[in-house]
C-alpha cells in the first residue's frame, strides 16, 4: 500500500489482556508495511504488554508508562509519537471491520477538504455478541463546535483525522474531559468533519469501559465545558497555523485514488 498516505493508529491500553489481541490483529491486517500502530500501555498490572509483544510485528510499538496516568494522558503519549499523515484512534477492546481503513480513506478522498472522518459502530457485549444497537442512531450528526460543547458526538475509537489537526491539538490542555472531545472541537474550528453512518467498528460495552455512558453532575459538566472554552482561546495561534497548513496541504485524492478502485472491486 505505497500509493496512499502513511497511517498512524494510536491506542491507549490498561489491563486489556482479555480483548486486546483481537483488536490489534484486526488493525494490523489493514495496515501497510510503512504504517504504524502505537500503543501506550498505562502501567498495566495484567498480561497486556506480554500479549502485545507476542505479535512480534515491526509496525507495532509499545510505550510503557511507569505510573498510571489515565486515558487522556495515555492517548497523548501515543499521539506524540505518531508520524503518519492520517491518524486513527483506537480502543483496546473493540474490533475493526475489515473495510474500515479503506472506507475511511475513500471518504477523505471523495470529499475534498475533509480533515476528520467519524464513523458509526455496532455495539457488542463482553462476549462479542451483538447488542442490536449502534453508537449513533441518526444518519446525520451535528459536528460543529457549538453543538459539541453542549454534547460531545466525537467517539474517539471511531475517528481518523489529518496530521494538521493533531499538531494543533497537542499538547492536550489540563482539565479537558476527554481527548476525543478536544480533538473534535479543534477540528471544528480549523477543518471540516464528515460522518459516515456505516458501522466500521465493533464497539464493546462491558463493565471495564474507560468511558462511562452516564452524564456526570451538572456542575462538573459546566466546569469541563469552561475548561474546553478557555483551552481553545489559549490556542488561537496554533489554530491559525493549522488553518494555513491545511490550505497549503495536497489533497488526499491525489494520494489514494487506487483505494477507490480496490474498494469498489471488493464490493
Amino acid at each position: 500500500m505505497t500509493d496512499r498516505p502513511r497511517l498512524s493508529v494510536c491506542m491507549a491500553a490498561y489491563n486489556g489482556a482479555r480483548f486486546i489481541a483481537a483488536q490489534v490483529a484486526s488493525v494490523l491486517r489493514q495496515l501497510g508495511s510503512d504504517d504504524e500502530l502505537i500503543v501506550a500501555d498505562d502501567a498495566s498490572t495484567d498480561e497486556t504488554v506480554r500479549v502485545l509483544e507476542g505479535f512480534r510485528d515491526p509496525r507495532l510499538r509499545v510505550l510503557r508508562h511507569v505510573r498510571n496516568s489515565g486515558v487522556v494522558k495515555a492517548f497523548e503519549s501515543a499521539l506524540r509519537q505518531a508520524t503518519g499523515e492520517i491518524v486513527f484512534l483506537c480502543d483496546q477492546d473493540d474490533v475493526w471491520r475489515e473495510d474500515k481503513v479503506a472506507s475511511v480513506l475513500l471518504a477523505f478522498q471523495s470529499a475534498p477538504g475533509t480533515t476528520l472522518v467519524l464513523t458509526n459502530g455496532e455495539l457488542m457485549d463482553g462476549e462479542g455478541n451483538s447488542l442490536g444497537k449502534t453508537l449513533y442512531t441518526s444518519p446525520h450528526l451535528p459536528l460543529g463546535a457549538a453543538a459539541n460543547l453542549i454534547r460531545n458526538r466525537y467517539q474517539g475509537s471511531a475517528m481518523a483525522f489529518r496530521r494538521e489537526i493533531l499538531e494543533a491539538a497537542l499538547p492536550f490542555p489540563e482539565g479537558i474531559p476527554m481527548h476525543d472531545s478536544w480533538i473534535g472541537l479543534v477540528n471544528a474550528l480549523v477543518g471540516r468533519a464528515l460522518y459516515l453512518p456505516q458501522s466500521l467498528i465493533l464497539y464493546r460495552r462491558h463493565e471495564n469501559n474507560a468511558t462511562s455512558r452516564q452524564h456526570g453532575p451538572i456542575h462538573r459538566m459546566i466546569a469541563q465545558r469552561w475548561n474546553l472554552l478557555t483551552a481553545l482561546a489559549s490556542r488561537r495561534k496554533a489554530l491559525a497555523r493549522a488553518r494555513k497548513a491545511l490550505r497549503r496541504a495536497r489533497p488526499l485524492s491525489e494520494e489514494i485514488s487506487s483505494l477507490d478502485r480496490r474498494t469498489r472491486e471488493a464490493r
